[in-house]
């Protein structure tokens, strides 16, 4: 057990955490991708038990009950060639279910409970494997990997943040309000920020990248530069 702690211990990890649409998904995914790493979405975790939750009628507000399930939870992360990730839980696949802005809030407010935090942490930390991980999520710097040698808080404005997921979801078919979504947007970034359980705020040693005005491009070889910098030689 100490034998793999200490190995896993020494595999590099670069942690890109940030509120969401701030674009930390699209630059983890491709730099895993490009560095031939590991990738952890754990904000797919969160989402799945959120899934699970409304699936089994489970209170959202019973930090016990939601725990219980994050440990009993069957779910299936793969990744199709030209498709992105496919997520599965209990065999079924969910991945769109997954990123409606339902899914999101609910698992917003799963994420506060303690208990949750904890029956998740370990599931997050056995992805920590050879040749690297890059772990995308909220608290993956301050918490889950806090000896990573490389962590990054990517953010972006609220408006910004709106535009980019009301352009998603129009295209997606889903009609959606604006201003609906930047106050949805505005009450999940002070709810993740306050609770008392891992609130999302930057490592004290995190790299802040400001992505308003930045492409997804841009964002990239910011990233990438900061990689080979800190943790490739």
């Amino acid at each position: 057990m100490h034998r793999h702690d200490k190995a896993a211990q020494s595999v590099a990890v670069v942690t890109i955490d940030g509120p969401s649409g701030s674009g930390k998904g699209t630059v983890a995914k491709r730099l895993a991708h490009h560095l031939g790493w590991h990738f952890l979405d754990s904000g797919a975790l969160y989402r799945l038990l959120a899934l699970a939750a409304i699936r089994d009628d489970i209170d959202l507000d019973d930090g016990r009950a939601l725990a219980r399930a994050a440990e009993d939870m069957d779910v299936c992360f793969t990744v199709q060639p030209g498709h992105g990730e496919a997520v599965y839980l209990e065999g079924e696949e969910v991945s769109r279910r997954l990123r409606t802005e339902k899914t999101g809030n609910a698992a917003s407010r799963v994420a506060a409970h303690k208990r949750v935090r904890r029956a998740l942490l370990e599931r997050q930390r056995l992805f920590r494997q050879a040749p690297g991980l890059v772990a995308d999520g909220r608290d993956m710097g301050t918490v889950v990997f806090p000896d990573a040698p490389l962590k990054v808080f990517l953010t972006a404005s609220a408006e910004e943040r709106a535009e980019r997921r009301y352009k998603q979801l129009n295209e997606q078919g889903v009609d959606v309000n604006f201003t609906d979504l930047v106050q949805e947007i505005r009450e999940r970034d002070e709810r993740d920020a306050s609770r008392k359980t891992a609130p999302l705020v930057p490592a004290p040693d995190a790299v802040q990248i400001d992505s308003s005005r930045l492409s997804a491009d841009e964002v990239f070889d910011k990233v990438l530069e900061l990689v080979r910098e800190n943790v490739q030689p």
